[in-house]
């Protein structure tokens, strides 16, 4: 008896083996085929690559322009509305230094110096072009261009330079303009301001209140059925 299940024992042994080493002669060409399949897709995956890019390459051009001019005429209109809001002050430094006397060329100084952030700026480059040999009418017609906000300022000061006229009249004059501009943009923006708030009203404010005084009252309502 110890026998035959020894020798029963060993056969199976034997068996399993045979059974192992057959599924392993048949499994190494089905990997080996996998494998060179998987190379041959990544190598058309890989071909294919360059021609996805190009696509992507076509339309990101454009698309990328339209992006670049969006964000352009933005930034713009940000510096279009920090210079005009900036307006009133440097009209009124620019009266304080032709009431005490300064020349233009004096005034673009003080203004390069002391102006609101936006005016100095502008007024700086003017600096540079009288420093590099320019004169103060052309630099202030450069201004007039590359600013056009500031172009009734740059008048006032190219006439009193050129000509001589007294410039605190129309100084006084364009910064009351300025500031006249400024409250009817203000009150135009509060004007906009309830429109705006309309969308986080009807959509955030109102689901808000439905949710929390509503809702539970139905739950309870329902509960009591």
């Amino acid at each position: 008896m110890v026998d035959a299940s020894t020798g029963a024992r060993d056969v199976n042994v034997v068996l399993v083996v045979l059974a192992g080493a057959w599924g392993v002669l048949t499994a190494v060409p089905v990997a080996r085929r996998a494998r060179r399949h998987e190379v041959t897709a990544r190598f058309e995956r890989r071909a294919a690559r360059p021609d996805v890019l190009r696509r992507l390459a076509g339309w990101s051009g454009p698309l990328a322009r339209v992006v670049r001019g969006i964000r352009r005429r933005r930034g713009a209109a940000r510096d279009d509305a920090r210079l005009e809001a900036s307006l009133p002050g440097a009209f009124d430094l620019l009266v304080a230094a032709v009431g005490a006397g300064c020349t233009p060329s004096g005034v673009v100084e003080l203004a390069a110096a002391w102006g609101p952030p936006p005016v100095a700026r502008a007024f700086a480059d003017v600096m540079v072009a009288t420093a590099l040999g320019g004169s103060l009418a052309d630099a202030l017609a450069a201004l007039r261009t590359a600013a056009p906000l500031l172009a009734p300022m740059a008048d006032v000061l190219t006439a009193s330079a050129e000509l001589g006229t007294p410039a605190t009249g129309a100084l006084v004059r364009l910064a009351e303009e300025a500031r006249a501009t400024a409250r009817r943009r203000a009150e135009a923006r509060a004007r906009v301001l309830p429109v705006k708030l309309l969308f986080p009203l009807v959509f955030l404010v109102l689901p808000a209140f439905g949710l929390l005084t509503v809702v539970p009252a139905l739950l309870s309502a329902m509960a009591r059925l």
